[in-house]
């Protein structure tokens, strides 16, 4: 759901704009709560691996594919704030290096496939997962969320058109086409989303976010006496501070390169849910050619002839590069940790 340039009016554009900007300053003092030196390498992962699943089109009907958005996935893994921010970094490297997504309508995709799908889908999976509890619900939870969120921001799309669409369309009809193909694109995006979750939680179950309720409290004993480790505690002391990604971090990497640089030749060539609608409209005539359509990597690499691959393992690398630096230098830091100042404190987990 990659918003071109020219679907929007100037006013609907620079509005977007400044919601984005917004939503991401908040969203980077509230990652602070969510990231530190164990959980911003994973928050890095997350941003590659998001972008490499957003290469894999799939089909949902005759002539038309679906992406991942990956918000809903996103935010479970490591957290709302940082999920936003995740997403606006694969946006930034999909729009600069693969023209994907229109620069004047950047602020669009990161409201749509940022905020917007970020927030419907952590609320949907919070309102679950305090209703239920265990594993099996978190991953339930994951599908129903995913799901959600994909019509909802199509439905979010629609509300912006019909604010400041640069076409005269009749926006129930647009509305009734966009929810539809999307709520099939959110079955797909279901899917993934409770496979991901499911994986990391059989994997590293205490690197998923919204499971740190399923976490067995840990007491630590010390000379100050047992000191209860509890899942809502704001920061991590040594003894679970010390437990970082390890082998999950290159593992994860490699299954992105993997999907990137070698299943990306299988994604399907047909227009996605927005183009499709687009084209059946009548508005698809609105977009405007990218500003940096010429440059090599354009279109993950036709434009100057670079495999598709090998497009897709330099994108994970960027994405993983920019992500990476942004969380680590946005982490909490965890100062004090293993000293006796600290051993007091309770930690997550």
């Amino acid at each position: 759901m990659h918003v071109p340039d020219g679907f929007f009016n100037a006013a609907v554009s620079l509005s977007a704009g400044v919601v984005a900007a917004a939503g991401v300053a908040v969203c980077l003092r509230g990652a602070r709560r969510e990231l530190d030196d164990r959980t911003a390498p994973m928050a890095g992962l997350v941003a590659a691996f998001v972008f490499a699943v957003q290469m894999l089109n799939f089909p949902v009907a005759a002539g038309t594919s679906g992406h991942l958005l990956g918000g809903a996935l996103a935010a479970i893994l490591v957290g709302p704030y940082t999920a936003v921010l995740c997403v606006a970094v694969v946006l930034l490297v999909q729009g600069f290096f693969f023209a994907d997504g229109g620069l004047t309508a950047l602020g669009v995709n990161i409201t749509l496939m940022g905020v917007v799908a970020v927030l419907v889908g952590w609320g949907v999976f919070r309102l679950i997962t305090r209703s239920l509890r265990g594993r099996g619900a978190v991953v339930a939870a994951s599908f129903v969320a995913a799901l959600v969120s994909v019509p909802a921001t199509a439905l979010a799309f629609t509300l912006l058109f019909w604010l400041g669409g640069t076409a005269p369309v009749e926006i129930g009809t647009v509305a009734a086409a966009m929810g539809g193909v999307h709520l099939l694109i959110g079955i797909g995006e279901g899917l993934i989303t409770a496979v991901t979750v499911s994986t990391v939680l059989a994997i590293r179950p205490d690197l998923v976010y919204g499971a740190r309720e399923l976490a067995a409290p840990l007491v630590l004993r010390g000379a100050g006496g047992d000191v209860t480790v509890t899942s809502e505690s704001p920061a991590p002391t040594a003894p679970v501070a010390a437990r970082r990604p390890g082998w999950f971090l290159p593992a994860g990497i490699a299954v992105a390169a993997l999907l990137a640089g070698v299943v990306s030749f299988y994604a399907s060539s047909s227009p996605d849910g927005l183009e499709r609608v687009a084209e059946d409209k009548g508005f698809s005539g609105q977009a405007a050619d990218h500003s940096l359509g010429e440059q090599p990597l354009a279109d993950y690499g036709d434009v100057g002839g670079i495999p598709v691959g090998v497009a897709g393992l330099i994108g994970v690398g960027v994405t993983l590069a920019v992500g990476g630096g942004l969380f680590f230098t946005v982490r909490r830091r965890d100062e004090g940790s293993g000293r006796g100042e600290d051993s007091g404190r309770k930690v997550s987990v």
